[in-house]
Formats: structure tokens, sequence, C-alpha cells
């Protein structure tokens, strides 16, 4: 019997035991990534007479129920901490997306002295760690008046060094040529932004919006640092709330867990495609 040939990216024949070599560490991975996930979840759908803890463990639930939802939202009040997050998440992708459009551009194509540094700046940003600048941020907003308010969860994190570098890179990506040509043809910098450059950079935008909503939708240190009033708690702070009042129920804190994890889901589910073709942004369509 025998195998239909099969071949990489350059050309080279691959030998049925590497092709399954591969597929074996690809399994291994899909399930140490995912594995955590797919347990909270079934967690999440088992019943209050259903043993969690059995040896062997069971993974599918006997009688796979939604109420543990229904009591994750009787005892704190999810939803509205779930709106706020949503609220901040998205307001970050806006600043970020905008803003990190903006420099990006302007660190790619614009001539202008300094430009180096700046970048250099951007980067060096990359690497001071949060903690070490978290005081700072608060006193800051404290003086902002901003303390305890979801504008002052929103703006340390509204443009990210990353996202700044990822559009500049996508940018620098594109053929020099077709602005030049607009230019010719009596198109202004901003013209040439909006109508051609950001075009052309959809994959990147949708990597920084990606990043931007997951940030801000997962970060938990911050806010609860930030924030005093439990009406505007994000889910983050309200789902930790729930584990250390109802820690002896791991069906609540999973079904809280899933809860937060859905948005992300659909979020990257609706932007795969722009996503993935992110990684070879920068190509022209004639």
């Amino acid at each position: 019997m025998s195998f239909p040939k099969t071949i990489d990216a350059d050309g080279r024949r691959i030998a049925p035991w590497q092709l399954a070599l591969r597929y074996v560490l690809l399994l291994v991975m899909l399930l140490v990534m995912i594995g955590p996930f797919v347990w909270q979840l079934s967690t999440s759908l088992k019943g209050m007479h259903e043993d969690i803890y059995s040896s062997p463990p069971k993974f599918l639930p006997s009688e796979p129920t939604l109420d543990n939802f229904g009591r994750v939202a009787e005892i704190i009040p999810v939803w509205d901490y779930a709106f706020n997050s949503l609220k901040v998440a998205s307001a970050n992708v806006i600043t970020n997306c905008v803003g990190a459009a903006l420099a990006g551009y302007a660190l790619a194509r614009m001539r202008y002295r300094g430009r180096r540094a700046a970048t250099l700046a951007f980067i060096l940003a990359m690497l001071v760690p949060v903690e070490g600048i978290i005081i700072a941020q608060f006193t800051t907003m404290r003086d902002l008046g901003l303390n305890n308010t979801l504008l002052g969860v929103l703006l340390p994190g509204s443009i990210g060094a990353m996202n700044v570098l990822l559009m500049r890179n996508a940018f620098l990506n594109l053929p020099q040529e077709v602005e030049e040509a607009a230019f010719v043809d009596g198109a202004n910098t901003w013209q040439r932004f909006l109508r051609i450059a950001l075009p052309s950079v959809k994959g990147t935008l949708a990597v920084v919006a990606i990043f931007a909503f997951m940030g801000a939708w997962d970060d938990f240190l911050w806010p609860l640092i930030v924030l005093s009033d439990p009406e505007n708690f994000t889910l983050t702070i309200g789902l930790n709330y729930l584990h250390g009042t109802f820690a002896q129920d791991p069906r609540l804190v999973a079904a809280g867990t899933v809860i937060a994890v859905v948005p992300l889901i659909v979020l990257f589910a609706c932007l795969q495609r722009y996503f993935f073709r992110g990684v070879g942004e920068g190509a022209v369509k004639g």
C-alpha cells in the first residue's frame, strides 16, 4: 500500500512518520491548550448531585444542566459586570486601533527628525513591567479625579506600544511606489493614509483589535486597584468575589469562567479570517 506524497512549503517531501509525528505533537498541544477550558465547561454543566471529584474523573456530565449559570446571576450581578467589561474592552479596541494606526503610519511613512528615537521609545516601553509603573498610574488617575471610574480603567491601556509597532511593521511592508503614485496624483497625507494604506492592513488591524479586547477583558490587577464601587466592577473582579465566597462549589466558579470566555471566542470567530491574513500583511491587490 502506497501513501500519497506530501510536500512542505519549500517543496521537500515529508516522510509518513514525520507527518504522523507532527500530527501527534499538534494533538498534544491542542489538549494542553483547550483541555482546562473544556474541563471547566464540563464542570459548569454538572448538576448539584453529581460528583465532580470521582476517581477516575468523569468528563461528560451524566445529566447536563444550565442551572449553574442561573445561580451565578442570582449570587452576583454578573451581567452588569460583563456590561462594564464590554464597555471598557470596546473602547479599548477603538482607541488602540485608531491610535496605533495613526502612530504606526507616522513611524513608517512620514519623514521627520527624531523618528528613530520615537520608535526606540515604543520598544523600550514594552520592556517596562506593568507592576513597575502601576503606582504612578494610580496617583495619576487620582490626581485627575478618575479613580473608581471606568475611564480610569481604560486610559492606561488606551494605546499599547506593541500595537503601535505591529501597525508600523504592516505599513512598512506596503510598496512605497503606490503612495508615491497617489502623491503625484495630488493625494495629501490623510488621503493616502485613509484610502491606500489603511485598507491594505485590515489583517493587522484585526490582530490589534483582538489583542486590545483580550487585554482589557482579562485585566484583573489594574481594575482591582482603581475601582472601589461594586457598581463599576468589571467581570474579572466580580468573578473573583464569586470564587472567594463560594469556593466550596466549583460548579459556580466554572460557570462564571465560561461566561467570561465566551465573548473572546465569539470575537475571534468573527475576526479569524482577518487575523490569519495579518501574518502576510502588506500585499497589494491588483
